[in-house]
């Protein structure tokens, strides 16, 4: 297989996320409007996502590996000194000769060895890369690989300056390669949603939107709305989202004793959300480029959110929300900020659509990919 790009996924933890959505919109752009052969290696969920899905129908080379390999495949895998991810993509396009991999890399640092792997066969490759967190930094022996490998991938990419910066300062070194690349707007909303009626009187409502895990940091907002000085205020929060600590969630809801003023909503079309909302509270300990911030800015609402990924980008403080760093204390202090300031909540957001709109690249940020993709394989 000859003038292929090859995709490879390292999201091991759901069936589909935000951090997916750049690299499969561009793959079914290069395979529909390029006519650019495309190759794919994700995880063989048991239910696949209606995207990669989507993958298969425009003809792209899917060959999805297993969740939970026979024990022969282990033995194997286990006698040739690999990591499970580059034993399985080694033994499906072990006859493939890619004019591009691309690794999708959800979280952390970039997988070395797959860097590694790209280096031994000579497979051109690049790096896009999505979230990243200062709370672990890779060995001393991690970080030399790491410093040795990058700089030969043909792009680093990242969703955010912030997370480049934080890259260079986990390895030890700049990266000459680096490139920032924007993610895709989901929604399909010409015009700022209207600013919610007020139904129950003066009551602020919040919405915290995204998965339900540790990292988004929602047990730090509960924390922080715990606070006495929320206890004679008007106002509610709903969690829009899924996920594993949705129990504990839940329990610690009412622990806090906020049963009564928070409440879960599992999945929810965007419209419904801000039609409900005035204001978006994403708690994060770390983030990418957060697709829900922009969203809920696009939709003419302000953010409250910790300073974290595409965050400082796009919000402007005490103007379009509020930021804060990651910290119970912090976020705190940030709510507060926006209580008294509700009275300025509706220019806010209305100042938050119109400064989302100028950041957000005029031209469609899949073609961009697609075409900086096409190039770096010399496929133009």
């Amino acid at each position: 297989m000859h003038k292929v790009i090859l995709f490879i996924s390292n999201n091991f933890t759901n069936p589909w996320g935000a951090s997916e959505e750049l690299w499969a919109r561009a793959a079914v752009s290069l395979a529909k409007r390029h006519g650019v052969p495309v190759a794919v290696s994700a995880q063989d969920w048991p239910e696949l996502a209606p995207q990669i899905i989507e993958l298969a129908q425009v003809g792209a080379d899917l060959r999805p590996r297993p969740i939970k390999p026979s024990l022969i495949a282990l033995a194997r895998r286990y006698r040739s000194g690999k990591t499970q991810i580059v034993y399985d993509v080694e033994r499906s396009f072990r006859r493939t000769s890619p004019s591009l991999v691309v690794i999708s890399n959800a979280y952390g640092t970039p997988p070395i060895e797959l860097a590694e792997m790209c280096i031994d066969k000579n497979w051109p490759f690049a790096i896009l890369t999505h979230s990243n967190t200062l709370n672990w930094f890779p060995s001393g022996r991690v970080a030399v690989r790491l410093r040795n490998a990058l700089p030969l991938a043909r792009r680093c990419f990242f969703v955010s300056e912030a997370n480049r910066i934080m890259t260079e300062k986990q390895i030890g070194c700049d990266l000459g390669n680096a490139e920032i690349v924007r993610n895709p707007l989901i929604i399909k909303i010409e015009s700022p949603i209207a600013w919610p009626a007020d139904a129950n009187g003066d009551e602020l409502r919040m919405a915290c939107v995204g998965r339900l895990s540790a990292e988004k940091g929602q047990d730090m907002l509960l924390e922080a709305l715990a606070d006495p000085c929320w206890a004679e205020r008007n106002w509610r929060l709903t969690f829009y989202g899924v996920g594993y600590t949705q129990d504990v969630l839940e329990r610690l809801t009412k622990r806090l004793k906020l049963e009564n003023r928070v409440s879960f909503a599992g999945h929810m079309p965007i419209e419904k959300i801000w039609n409900e909302n005035h204001v978006l509270v994403m708690p994060s300990r770390c983030e990418g480029a957060p697709m829900t911030t922009i969203e809920a800015m696009f939709c003419g609402r302000p953010v409250v959110a910790t300073n974290v990924g595409l965050n400082p980008e796009v919000i402007k403080d005490g103007v379009t929300g509020f930021l804060a760093p990651p910290a119970t204390e912090c976020l705190g202090n940030a709510l507060e900020r926006m209580w008294t300031q509700r009275a300025q909540l509706q220019e806010m957001g209305r100042l938050a659509a119109a400064n989302i709109r100028e950041f957000l690249p005029n031209d469609d940020p899949v073609e961009m990919f697609a075409e900086r993709l096409k190039a770096l394989a010399n496929l133009q």
